[in-house]
C-alpha cells in the first residue's frame, strides 16, 4: 500500500488553520500563537511532512548568486586550500537549482587588499556572502555595508558579534584555546614556563588569534596545574628567518620554557626550528592539518594539532545561505564545529 505524501493544504485541514498559517510555522516567520504552532507542529510530525524543496525553489524562477570572500592560499599557509573543496561540494549538490558561486580571495597579510576585495564582492551584486572576517575593523565596516544593502552573510573561521550576521559555522574559538591549554597542562612540568606564539602582522586586528590566546591563558587562571610563566610573543613576518631571530632571543632569555602553543596554522615553522636546534624536550601544540604540520606531528616534534574541519565549514555555510535565500529558512545563529584533537596515532583518520 502506497501512502500519499501530505501536502501543506492537508496539514492546514487537519489543524483547522489556513495554508498561510502552516507556511509561517514551517518557515518560522510571522505571528502565530503558541497553541496553534504546537498543534501544527504535532500534525507535521504525525504525517511525516517534508517540503518539496525543488518544486518550491524552481517555482521562484530566480537565480541566486553567492560570493565567498576568503583568504588566498599561499605556499607557507595552505590551510585555505581546503575551504573551496567544501564550497564545490555544496554547489555540486545544488546543481538542480538556479544557484551560482563566485570566489574572491584576499591577501591575509594586507588589510588594504581586503578592503579592495570587499568592493569587488559588492560589484558582483551578490544575493548572499560567505565571509572569513580575519581583519576585525575592516570586516565590521564591510558587514555594515552588507546589512545596509540587505545582503545576508555567513561567517566561517570566526564571527564578530553585533554585525547582524545570518549564521556562523566553525569552532568555538575561545573554547578551543582552553582545550589547547588543557593539553599543554597535561604534558608540561609544573614549574616549566609556557610560550604562546602568534604569527601575524597586526595581532590586535586579527581577532580569532587573539581570542584563541585569551582562551588558552584563561585555562590557567583557575584550572591549570602549571605554575610557570606564560610568555607571549608576536612574530609579524611568517618567515623562517624571523622565527629564528625571535626564538633565539626568547629561549636565551627564558631557558625554562617547556612547551610552546602556536595560535595559528604555522606551527611547522617552529617545529623546523626545534628540529634544527635539537630541542626535542620542548612540547609543541598548534592548529590545522597542513602537510608540513602533519609531517612534524608524525615525527614527534609536534605533540598535538587541533583541527577545524574547513571543508565542513564552507559546505554548511553555502547550504545555509541557499536555504535562507530560496526558502526563507532562518538557520541557527551559531553552529559550533567539534574541536578535533589530533595526535600521531589518529592523524590518518582525519586526512
Amino acid at each position: 500500500m502506497t501512502l500519499k505524501k501530505a501536502r501543506i493544504k492537508d496539514i492546514a485541514r487537519l489543524a483547522g488553520v489556513s495554508i498561510g498559517t502552516v507556511d509561517r510555522v514551517i518557515h518560522k516567520r510571522g505571528e502565530v500563537s503558541e497553541k496553534t504552532r504546537q498543534r501544527v507542529q504535532r500534525i507535521l510530525k504525525e504525517t511525516n511532512y517534508s517540503p518539496n524543496v525543488m518544486a518550491q525553489v524552481l517555482k521562484l524562477k530566480k537565480r541566486f548568486h553567492m560570493v565567498s570572500l576568503l583568504p588566498e592560499p599561499t605556499e607557507d599557509n595552505s590551510f585555505w586550500l581546503k575551504h573551496p573543496l567544501g564550497m564545490t561540494r555544496a554547489i555540486e549538490e545544488l546543481d538542480p537549482f538556479p544557484v551560482t558561486l563566485s570566489q574572491v580571495t584576499f591577501d591575509m597579510q594586507c588589510e588594504d587588499d581586503f578592503q579592495k576585495k570587499t568592493i569587488a564582492v559588492l560589484n558582483l551584486k551578490p544575493d548572499g556572502v560567505l565571509l572569513a572576517p580575519i581583519f576585525k575593523s575592516e570586516s565590521i565596516a564591510f558587514c555594515s555595508r552588507l546589512y545596509k544593502e540587505k545582503i545576508p552573510f555567513v561567517f566561517i573561521d570566526g564571527f564578530i558579534e553585533n554585525t547582524n550576521f545570518l549564521a556562523y559555522i566553525g569552532e568555538d574559538i575561545f573554547q578551543s584555546g582552553r582545550v589547547a591549554g588543557q593539553l599543554i597542562d597535561m604534558i608540561t612540568p609544573e614549574k616549566s614556563d609556557i610560550l604562546v606564539v602568534t604569527i601575524a602582522r597586526n595581532i590586535q586586528n586579527v581577532h580569532h588569534l587573539n581570542k584563541r590566546k585569551h582562551g588558552f591563558l584563561s585555562y590557567f587562571h583557575k584550572s591549570g596545574i602549571n605554575k610557570g610563566k606564560k610568555i607571549n610573543i608576536n612574530i609579524p613576518d611568517p618567515s623562517s628567518e624571523s622565527v629564528r631571530i625571535a626564538f633565539d632571543k626568547v629561549l636565551e632569555e627564558n631557558p625554562g620554557i617547556g612547551s610552546i602553543f602556536i595560535t595559528g596554522s604555522r606551527s611547522y615553522l617552529i617545529a623546523l626550528y626545534l628540529e634544527e636546534k635539537g630541542l626535542k624536550s620542548i612540547n609543541l601544540i598548534g592548529y590545522d592539518l597542513l602537510d608540513m604540520n602533519v609531517k612534524y606531528l608524525k615525527s614527534g616534534i609536534t605533540r598535538f594539532l587541533i583541527g577545524q574541519r574547513p571543508e565542513e565549514q564552507t559546505y554548511k555555510g553555502i547550504k545555509k545561505l541557499f536555504e535562507f535565500l530560496s526558502l526563507h529558512k532562518v538557520p541557527d545563529k551559531i553552529e559550533y564545529i567539534p574541536v578535533d584533537v589530533v595526535t600521531s596515532e589518529n592523524v590518518d583518520f582525519f586526512l
